[in-house]
């Protein structure tokens, strides 16, 4: 048969264990409390009666028998709190006191001590059948004197704090139970509504959130890290279907082109005119611009798989790496007419993938280059930021980007319209991005120096990573 739902939620399962726990711990201190109390109290009986022993053996001792036994009928008359039998040696049986026979037949070692349920009738008639503690000893001249005391006083008492630790015990056990019964309903409820988010995005639905109810606790916690789960996959899958649009826009033109050469060299090939080579490089070289493009796919893939850690990290001078870049772009800068200069400080400090570092740093120096016309100007520098951070930075003079696109250029296949007449697959900025991301940095776009010689407003750009430590 198959349990409730309530029984089978953890909540609730957990509370049946604690109050297991708690009424074994209770059930523990409550027996502490029986048998500390219970010989507290034969202790103090045991010293009370000894010190009536001792007063009437002091009578016996003084005065002799027959004082003592009057001594006994006195205080028996006088309901006192002890139990008294008196027996002379040659008495047969008979004797004095508030109880008809002695507890013990023989005493060793002329007394000892002994507990015995004692029947007697209280003051309503009621039969009662209370505990006594008390001591008998033999006297010099052969008579017996038992001097008791009835613990019914006690056991009264600690009945009734048994009673009221066990009504104690089951009421507290009752609210704990209707606590874990509560809590498991509002746990049911919240994880509830987590099952249906969950189930909606298992349905296509990736719109779906769990709602956070601002408590601070686990179950917020919980939603908000699903929540942002659920932002970053569906931003992914946006862009997946972004970058499959992309991919279809910017792929059809170069392989447009490719086909036609292809054709064009085939009919060529066909009427005698060529042997089609030139033009089979050409396609080469379209085949191998698509392949640099879906290895940059792959390269970004990558990095973003590393989930913000750096693969294969070693410590690194930027300032080496700065000036291999620069020594390596100026004269391209130069065969373009461009104006090219380096500000690198030295003894920066990083730890990162120096491959990856050197592909993002040449990716932006390249676009600055490619996009600044002749006769304009663009700087690399090298530096250590206030914060500690080291920066690279490329400004050129070029046509800059638009303040409200900075943001979205740096996504996969993002082309701007006046880009789009330039040699390229959208994706060098977005190699950048992952690049920083996967280094703990972050990738800066501004606006460059303004109007140059004619040519602005220009761009900076710029890659912050964290010194090495």
């Amino acid at each position: 048969m198959k349990l409730p739902s309530i029984l089978r939620r953890t909540p609730f399962r957990l509370t049946l264990l604690f109050l297991a726990l708690f009424a074994a711990a209770a059930s523990a201190i409550l027996a502490y409390v029986y048998f500390a109390s219970a010989s507290e109290a034969r202790t103090k009986a045991e010293r009370d009666v000894r010190g009536e022993m001792q007063v009437l053996s002091g009578i016996y001792e003084a005065r002799g028998f027959d004082a003592l036994n009057r001594e006994v009928i006195d205080r028996t008359l006088r309901e006192s709190a002890f139990l008294y039998r008196l027996e002379a040696a040659d008495s047969d049986g008979q004797g004095t006191g508030s109880l008809t026979v002695l507890p013990l037949e023989t005493v060793v070692d002329d007394q000892q001590w002994t507990t015995f349920v004692f029947t007697d009738t209280d003051a309503e008639g009621r039969v009662t059948r209370p505990q006594v503690r008390g001591v008998q000893r033999r006297l010099k001249d052969g008579g017996m004197l038992f001097v008791g005391q009835s613990l019914s006083d006690t056991e009264a008492y600690l009945a009734r704090l048994t009673q009221a630790l066990w009504t104690a015990m089951g009421i507290v056990l009752l609210l704990g139970l209707a606590g874990g019964v509560l809590v498991s309903r509002n746990l049911e409820r919240t994880m509830g509504r987590l099952n249906k988010v969950v189930t909606a995005v298992q349905e296509g639905d990736l719109k779906a959130r769990a709602v956070v109810r601002n408590s601070g606790d686990e179950l917020d916690e919980l939603g908000s890290g699903l929540n942002t789960m659920l932002d970053r996959l569906e931003g992914s899958m946006a862009s997946i279907r972004h970058a499959g649009d992309a991919i279809a826009h910017d792929l059809r033109s170069p392989l447009t082109r490719m086909r036609a050469k292809l054709e064009v060299a085939l009919m060529d090939a066909e009427a005698g005119r060529i042997d089609g080579v030139d033009a089979v490089q050409l396609a080469l070289d379209e085949a191998d611009n698509l392949l640099k493009t879906f290895n940059t796919v792959l390269a970004i893939a990558r990095l973003q798989a590393a989930a913000g850690r750096t693969p294969d990290p070693k410590v690194c001078d930027a300032a080496d790496l700065a000036a291999d870049m620069a020594e390596l772009y100026e004269p391209a800068s130069e065969d373009k007419g461009l104006e090219f200069s380096a500000e690198i400080e030295r003894g920066l400090m990083i730890e990162g993938n120096q491959p990856f570092l050197a592909q993002a740093l040449a990716n932006i120096i390249d676009n600055a280059i490619k996009y600044t016309p002749t006769g304009g100007a663009v700087m690399l520098r090298a530096r250590r930021r206030s914060s500690g951070e080291i920066e690279y930075s490329v400004t050129d003079t070029g046509p800059g980007v638009p303040e409200a696109d900075r943001e979205r250029v740096i996504e996969r296949f993002v082309r701007l319209d006046n880009s789009r007449t330039e040699a390229g697959s959208g994706l060098g900025l977005a190699l950048v991005g992952a690049v920083m991301e996967a280094h703990g940095g972050r990738i800066l776009l501004d606006e460059g120096p303004g109007e140059y010689g004619g040519f602005g407003p220009g761009l900076r750009v710029a890659l912050v990573l964290p010194a090495a430590e």
